[in-house]
């Protein structure tokens, strides 16, 4: 290798608390962004002065974000596969993996165009509506679907994005979806009075245009010509990689969800106040969630790159800023939380009952904000690294030891005895994925 090759790729490997913060705030402000649509959407149809179209609004977002979320391993595999690539100064294998993840959106995008009838079927069936609610919902999910192909291709976007540490271009394509989405909700719906139908076509335009311009970010990754090189796509040994990879993330994710759908269910088994108190409290994890991943999106660029490069001790510095960061921003989060949370749930919740509720299990809730960054921080590093396989059998484990938890604790202590359960959960992907660290170091080292 050159000498002057030698100092570039020095300086790629040069992990830095400023580079760990350069990568992560941008997502942490992009994330920020994502419950103002929501809010927006709902506010503008509450201004027809119906519930229907609240409630169609609600439900139709909700079924293609729970059918969208299962596509999300586009961005983590992405993310991970093109770090190593960059790190191994493969620039012509991080286009060709940037043109396979967009080629795998496409066909999901129009394979779920072509279901929609049965999809939509299938959700109602699921989660039944008064009539008005479902005609309106279905108008909604007729007009949304045609956005799928942008949809998914922008998780493979935004993964090649952050690969490659441009998060602040992450953070301004966010903000234009978002941006021409109010801007769009308001013309069509109150200017226009298109109702539950302009909200619709509002996101289905921000959705492709966010597409084209994210296409646009990723330039770079079609200066090379590997791309478009058909053998270089059609490779056996990478597609077989992308595939593996992409389906491990995928059980992982469904495991996750699933254990947190369970949290949900079991809880409202106790009744319309403990389901209350815990969906007040979700929140502040969901917050805790967004805030922790830029971390662990850092961790998931400086691993791939340390990996990619073949370098063990880029990878255990990687490791430990990364996790001084996440460990920190938990702790003030915890802290934070302990002071407002008490004022916050009075605004949140009116009901007196689901107020006393939520306090009593406040400790929980910061128990769990401060024990689940390690299995955040974890989950960045094997993904970075790509051990992928590591962490679906770790989630198989931790989801098994959740359910015995579940059954064991919440019988005898109720709703404490569930949120139990949940740190329980949280220790198990952290302890699983621990004991398993020790081959990515095995990997650089061997």
């Amino acid at each position: 290798m050159p000498a002057e090759t030698r100092a570039a790729a020095a300086g790629e490997l040069s992990i830095t608390h400023a580079r760990v913060l350069r990568i992560a705030l941008p997502i942490l402000l992009a994330n920020a962004t994502v419950p103002i649509l929501g809010l927006v959407d709902t506010g503008v149809v509450g201004q027809m002065g119906e519930a229907a179209p609240i409630g169609a609004v609600g439900v139709g977002a909700i079924v293609l974000s729970a059918v969208y979320w299962v596509f999300g391993f586009l961005r983590m595999g992405t993310t991970g596969l093109v770090a190593q690539a960059a790190g191994a100064s493969d620039a012509a294998e991080s286009g060709a993996i940037l043109a396979r993840a967009l080629a795998l959106a496409a066909l999901a995008g129009l394979g779920l165009i072509a279901l929609q009838t049965p999809m939509s079927w299938a959700a109602f069936r699921l989660a039944p509506a008064s009539d008005e609610v479902e005609a309106l919902a279905r108008g909604y999910l007729a007009i949304r679907i045609w956005g799928a192909p942008a949809t998914i291709a922008l998780y493979a976007v935004t993964g090649w994005l952050i690969a490659t540490e441009r998060t602040r271009a992450v953070l301004g394509l966010q903000l234009w979806i978002n941006g021409l989405n109010v801007a769009l909700d308001l013309w069509f719906v109150l200017g226009l009075g298109w109702g539950v139908s302009g909200v619709a076509a509002a996101t289905l335009i921000a959705e492709w245009t966010g597409l084209g311009l994210g296409l646009w970010l990723c330039r770079g990754a079609f200066a090379a010509a590997g791309w478009r090189d058909p053998e270089r796509l059609a490779d056996p040994a990478r597609l077989a990689r992308m595939l593996a990879v992409n389906a491990d993330i995928m059980i992982r994710s469904v495991l996750l969800q699933a254990s947190l759908v369970a949290f949900v269910f079991v809880g409202a088994g106790f009744g319309d106040v403990a389901l209350a108190a815990n969906q007040v409290l979700l929140q502040f994890l969901n917050v805790a969630a967004y805030a922790l991943d830029g971390f662990a999106f850092a961790a998931e660029v400086l691993v791939g790159r340390a990996v990619g490069a073949q370098r063990l001790a880029a990878l255990r510095r990687a490791v430990r800023l990364t996790g001084l960061w996440g460990g920190l921003t938990a702790l003030l989060l915890a802290a934070g939380f302990a002071l407002l949370a008490p004022s916050l749930i009075g605004i949140m919740a009116r009901d007196t009952a689901v107020q006393t509720a939520a306090l009593a299990l406040l400790p929980w809730l910061l128990a769990g904000v401060l024990l689940s960054v390690a299995a955040y921080m974890l989950d960045g590093i094997f993904i970075g690294a790509t051990e992928t396989r590591a962490m679906r059998n770790a989630m198989l484990v931790s989801a098994t030891v959740y359910a015995a938890a579940v059954v064991l604790l919440a019988p005898v202590f109720g709703n404490p005895g569930l949120w139990a359960a949940l740190l329980v959960l949280n220790i198990a992907r952290a302890g699983t994925l621990a004991r398993a660290y020790p081959r990515i170091e095995a990997r650089l080292a061997g």
